[in-house]
């Protein structure tokens, strides 16, 4: 160990921007051996760990690259799998650069720091091939039954949890495949959707019993859920997208995010395309409104689908966008063309299609709560030419009351109010985890918020003891 003064940073290497934009192949490559253990050894296994004091699910990162560096990778992957269930999933789409790479003490001392998400993909991919992801053992038995609504990364976490300690577990989920956001917005490149199919199934195995297809409120009612599980957790994560403050409503030609990435991802899963034009940029002129990841995303799926231009619209600069780093160089690699301190303010449009886009040159001002300066307008107004404009301006939360026709005490931001000891709302027999509790937010959350309602649910269910309703 202690290398860090000797050896370099050093990531796997990925496709050339030319070859990688005509598939959705994920553009890293994987570690080998002798790379592992080079940049595992540069850990300098420091009193205080950042790096773990930094990750949302707090994993014990020095122990497990310490057994990397000593070619231990069994006891490694235990260590990793230990605190989170999905280690590959978090090794591709974490914005390491913000957690705990970006918190590595050699980092902070200015020799590059370790190459964390990388050596956690790597690791995890060496235990899928040498066998060493079991199926999940269970604890003790339980008669006791649990329904789980959204099958994202919350849900799924939850459910491996909860079948560890014995419960029936159920996951309902409105959509045709398992896997939330992790299946249908995040794109191959980053997230190959056979990672995520494998984990399905592995959790499958281990006795978790998932229905597709099965929308509470629609297909099932809430009320049934309350009369025969023991207890409930609500993990739909939130798809509203937050809307620009131009109208658009009549403007066929722009769309959400969500709608133009889920397209994508369904026909990279061997759906027949959708019969709405837009929903593909093939030769058009693509405008992507937003700075965070999903704006990546887009820009990068657009850019696959062959468009002939794509400029991503930002009202702050690069320093104060809040995506990661990393995928603003994959897409400025890729042709993306970005407009910084840009707002949007006007459509020039007619019979409902838009033909461009104007927007106000802004320049920072004070910061604002977030602690991010503010755009002010300067006064100067441009135009640019859009055939489909995309909106990636993030995600709010459903009424879920209206919808599941209960009565969970809400935020005023619509989320679910929760003790967030406990994840319990103001239904003692409802819990509620992810993007639902928090808004908006990272996969290793949902995966933390996951593990830790699950903690709470099973000591809810042995104190309480709750029979199921006749």
């Amino acid at each position: 160990m202690l290398e860090f003064h000797k050896k370099k940073p050093k990531n796997p290497s990925k496709t050339e921007p030319e070859k990688r934009i005509k598939d959705f192949q994920e553009i890293y490559s994987q570690f080998d051996r002798n790379d592992s253990v080079e940049q595992s050894s540069r850990c300098s296994q420091c009193g205080i760990p950042f790096c773990q004091i930094h990750c949302p699910l707090n994993n014990n990162i020095p122990d497990w690259l310490r057994y990397i560096a000593e070619n231990r990778l069994e006891e490694a992957y235990q260590i990793s799998s230990s605190t989170n269930v999905f280690p590959e999933v978090c090794g591709r789409v974490c914005p390491q650069d913000r957690l705990c790479e970006g918190n590595c003490v050699v980092e902070q001392a200015g020799f590059g720091a370790i190459t964390i998400g990388n050596l956690e993909k790597y690791l995890t991919e060496i235990a899928w091939e040498k066998g060493w992801v079991k199926k999940i053992e269970i604890n003790s038995s339980s008669k006791q039954k649990v329904a789980i609504i959204g099958s994202g990364p919350a849900g799924m976490a939850a459910s491996s949890y909860l079948i560890q300690n014995g419960y029936e577990v159920d996951v309902f989920e409105k959509n045709d495949r398992v896997g939330g956001l992790m299946i249908y917005g995040i794109p191959n490149f980053k997230l190959d959707k056979s990672i995520v199919e494998r984990r399905t199934e592995w959790l499958k195995e281990s006795g978790v019993n998932f229905h597709i297809n099965k929308e509470i409120g629609k297909d099932l009612s809430f009320q049934d859920l309350e009369k025969n599980y023991d207890a409930i957790l609500v993990a739909t994560g939130v798809y509203k997208a937050r809307e620009l403050d131009i109208d658009t409503s009549n403007i066929n030609n722009s769309l959400p995010a969500l709608d133009f990435l889920i397209e994508s991802n369904r026909v990279g899963l061997g759906d027949t395309p959708s019969s709405n034009k837009y929903l593909n940029a093939k030769g058009k002129h693509i405008v992507v409104i937003g700075g965070g990841d999903t704006a990546m995303d887009c820009v990068r799926t657009a850019i696959r689908q062959k468009a002939k231009e794509v400029t991503c619209l930002y009202r702050r600069n690069k320093e104060n966008m809040p995506g990661s780093a990393r995928e603003v160089l994959n897409a400025e690699q890729e042709g993306v063309k970005f407009n910084w301190l840009s707002v949007p303010s006007k459509l020039i449009s007619s019979n409902s299609q838009a033909s461009s886009l104007s927007y106000k040159v802004a320049t920072l001002g004070e910061a604002d709560e977030s602690g991010r300066r503010k755009p002010v307008d300067t006064g100067v107004e441009k135009q640019i030419k859009s055939d489909l404009i995309i909106q990636a301006l993030g995600f709010e939360p459903e009424n879920l009351n209206s919808h599941f026709n209960t009565n969970l005490e809400l935020t005023s931001w619509n989320t679910i109010k929760v003790d967030f000891k406990r994840f319990q709302t103001s239904n003692p027999k409802v819990f509620a985890a992810g993007d639902i509790v928090r808004g908006a937010s990272l996969v290793v959350w949902a995966i933390h918020d996951g593990r830790e309602v699950a903690k709470s649910i099973h000591q809810f269910l042995k104190t309480n003891q709750i029979k199921k309703a006749s």
